[in-house]
């Protein structure tokens, strides 16, 4: 279901299950939770139709929005960090840009047009910034990673202003990333999963539980009810 949702979240985050690398994917919308562990990045977009809202830059068949919220925390690293002009003032444009699409109305397509002139602007002076730079002392992993975010900025400008174009695209992917968190805290605790079993059963309660709370449902009872009921219940929500 959430795949299907015409406008849904994804995020990942790494694990360990039974000594080996694995990935914890959520696929999440308001109403539902889904969790699934995968051996490879970027497994739980298969199949997906409308827009994903997501970090990592899966671009596939499906249409995507960036979370500008990880882009204002890069942001603000080479803003505090490396002091590059751009980046403020590519800041202060995006946390108006967020500012006008929380008004409860869409954006007038006049706005939409002075922001993205002034969007492709700053990162054009954010390249030019960086042509202009004496090229680093070898080819340190830190100085590489630096003008990515301007070459994403600039390569998927469509998925990181979609939330301009579409009043039902959140400017963030908090969604997803709230999904996360309780897989974070279950690792900073326990460490690993030992099985693979144990890691199914852990998603399985993960999502009943989140799917549970965002639907207004008890949660012990959704735990405890056959998984035919729950799905039962949401067809007919």
């Amino acid at each position: 279901m959430a795949k299907r949702a015409p406008v849904k979240h994804a995020d990942e985050t790494g694990v360990r299950v039974g000594g080996a690398l694995r990935w914890l994917q959520v696929a999440a919308t308001t109403l539902l939770t889904f969790y699934m562990v995968t051996s490879k990045r970027g497994e739980i977009i298969a199949d997906m139709i409308g827009v994903l809202v997501h970090v990592a830059p899966y671009f596939e068949s499906v249409l995507h929005a960036l979370c500008n919220a990880h882009h204002l925390r890069e942001l603000k690293a080479l803003i505090e960090i490396e002091k590059e002009p751009w980046a403020k003032t590519m800041a202060k444009l995006l946390g108006l840009a967020c500012h006008a699409t929380n008004r409860g109305s869409p954006v007038r397509p006049s706005f939409v047009a002075v922001f993205t002139a002034r969007y492709r602007r700053i990162v054009a002076e954010g390249l030019a910034f960086h042509e202009a730079q004496p090229p680093p002392p070898g080819k340190p992993k830190r100085g590489r990673r630096r003008p990515n975010l301007l070459i994403r900025l600039r390569d998927h400008e469509e998925a990181v202003l979609r939330f301009l174009h579409d009043p039902a695209v959140p400017f963030t992917n908090n969604v997803a990333e709230r999904g996360g968190r309780m897989a974070k805290v279950k690792m900073k605790i326990s460490g690993c999963f030992r099985t693979s079993e144990g890691a199914r059963i852990f998603v399985i309660l993960r999502g009943t539980a989140d799917t549970a709370r965002k639907q207004g449902w008890n949660v012990l009872d959704a735990i405890k009810a056959p998984a035919a009921s729950l799905i039962a219940r949401l067809k007919a929500a």
